[in-house]
């Protein structure tokens, strides 16, 4: 029972201050200023180098083993 009256006081605390919150910030933060000038295009271009050419690292490494497997064998 204490645990109830315990649960329902922190309930009745918190529910103005969500209530104001979210009138307060119903639009969301505006990070149009902030992102205006961020060039996405060469961010997913670098990525993409980057991922070709972990690529290029792993397919040369699978490629030196199975070498290496037909010299040992």
């Amino acid at each position: 029972m204490q645990k109830i009256k315990r649960v329902s006081r922190d309930l009745a605390l918190a529910l103005p201050f969500a209530a104001v919150s979210t009138l307060t910030f119903a639009d969301g933060w505006d990070y149009s200023a902030v992102m205006s000038d961020v060039d996405f295009g060469t961010i997913a271009t670098g990525v993409l180098a980057v991922a070709a050419l972990l690529a290029v690292v792993y397919a040369g490494i699978k490629g030196a083993r199975i070498v290496l497997g037909f010299l040992r064998g």
